[in-house]
């Protein structure tokens, strides 16, 4: 039973909705970020980047105190307003290949989160849960929501198609041509009718977010214990949220580039491979895997399958199903020697789509020894994996919708 519950957003104006929403900070190059802050001063990105205003790269509590100074600034000049009364947010994106997302934005449950009601594919840096910890704990908000999917339900969809007949509060497009919309709901009726209709869900799973999630129940913890009158129910024990259907969620591959082939020369390398894989050799043809277990790789000028040999390999569950798994267990430990795939210098990911002709550039100039490529994960392998309770290996999934920051805000 998901408990999932409206509240007040802190949101643009109108007129300024557009203005504000930003990408997540990562998703920029330091130019792209110098040009929105140098020609939008309404941008989130003033917040999140509050050195900006004194030509200073900040880190640490000095930057987390100076993010609330900044939001607080947008609030005190009108920038970002309180709704007047607890609500659940419709939202739609529409991106450049009018693939359209519908949901709603609402507060999730930490004690979801803790029970496994809310379910995880992925794993998470200790290091980054304390840093982001200590950043929550600072500044008050959660600005960019968790995408959390649940299976595909006729009447909440019922709900958001009735709710979208009328007019948006917001309707703006950004640079990247995604539209976006969102309707704030309020009528009592219609929010109890959401809330009973997640309560008759039995499992939420993460589709991107499990830093921002995990960092929120660790901080609920924190703040649960400091407050000797702790109840479950304060705003701290929950986190905002996007949720949508599972027919929504569009999910994408990560390529991966290796930088050297561990000390062994192209042949010796094929020749290690051919013990796992059915190698054909496929010259400048553009290769791309149709089935799971078969994989594309360019390695000095030619494209090449790989087909998994199953009787080399054993599969006893979801996770040693995984494609990523599989490069990860027959080439790039064994063979390439890299053994963390977090933090290894040697690998680096391209999202699927920045197809194989993309990682054939980088190959061809040298920047990198090989690349590999795959099929996407499947929505039901990722469930998969969460239900049996395994963690899939980094960058497995790139998946839409991407979210912005600064449309919603939720204080705790």
């Amino acid at each position: 039973m998901a408990d999932i519950k409206p509240f007040k957003a802190v949101r643009p104006t109108r007129d300024k909705a557009g203005l504000i929403a930003a990408r997540s900070y990562d998703s920029y190059t330091s130019k792209e970020r110098e040009a929105k802050l140098k020609e939008n001063p309404f941008s989130f990105l003033h917040v999140i980047t509050p050195g900006y205003k004194y030509s200073q790269t900040l880190e640490g509590e000095k930057r987390y105190n100076l993010v609330r100074n900044r939001y607080q600034e947008f609030k005190e000049d009108g920038i970002l307003i309180t709704e007047n009364s607890p609500c659940f947010y419709i939202y739609k994106i529409v991106n450049q290949n009018q693939n359209e997302f519908k949901g709603i934005i609402a507060a999730a449950s930490t004690i979801d989160y803790q029970k496994d009601v809310i379910r995880k594919h992925e794993q998470t840096l200790e290091y980054k849960e304390e840093i982001f910890v200590k950043y929550l704990d600072t500044v008050g908000f959660n600005a960019e929501p968790v995408l959390l999917t649940y299976p595909d339900n006729d009447a909440l969809a019922g709900v958001i198609s009735s709710v979208m007949q009328n007019r948006a509060e917001y309707e703006f497009t950004t640079t990247n041509k995604d539209t976006h919309y969102l309707w704030p709901l309020s009528e009592k009726e219609l929010v109890t009718q959401i809330s009973e209709l997640f309560k008759q869900i039995p499992t939420l799973y993460i589709a991107d977010g499990h830093h921002r999630s995990s960092s929120s129940f660790l901080l609920a913890q924190k703040l649960a214990q400091q407050n000797s009158k702790h109840t479950s129910k304060e705003a701290y024990n929950y986190f905002m949220s996007f949720l949508i259907p599972e027919s929504d969620l569009k999910i994408f591959e990560f390529n991966r580039l290796i930088k050297d082939l561990n000390g062994l020369s192209k042949e010796e390398f094929l020749i290690r491979l051919d013990f796992s894989f059915r190698i054909e050799n496929r010259g400048q043809h553009f290769y791309r895997p149709t089935k799971k277990h078969h994989f594309s790789m360019y390695l000095d000028g030619d494209f090449y399958s790989l087909y998994l040999r199953k009787d080399t390999y054993q599969i006893s569950n979801a996770l040693q199903a995984l494609d990523t798994q599989i490069l990860y267990k027959l080439i790039f430990e064994p063979i390439l020697g890299i053994k963390d795939v977090r933090n290894d210098t040697r690998i680096e990911y391209t999202d699927g789509k920045n197809d194989m002709a993309f990682v054939k550039t980088l190959v061809d100039t040298k920047e990198f020894e090989v690349g590999f490529g795959m099929l996407p994960v499947t929505t039901q392998e990722m469930k998969k994996i969460a239900d049996e309770g395994l963690k899939m290996p980094p960058k497995s999934t790139f998946i839409e919708p991407k979210l912005r920051s600064g449309i919603t805000i939720y204080e705790f």
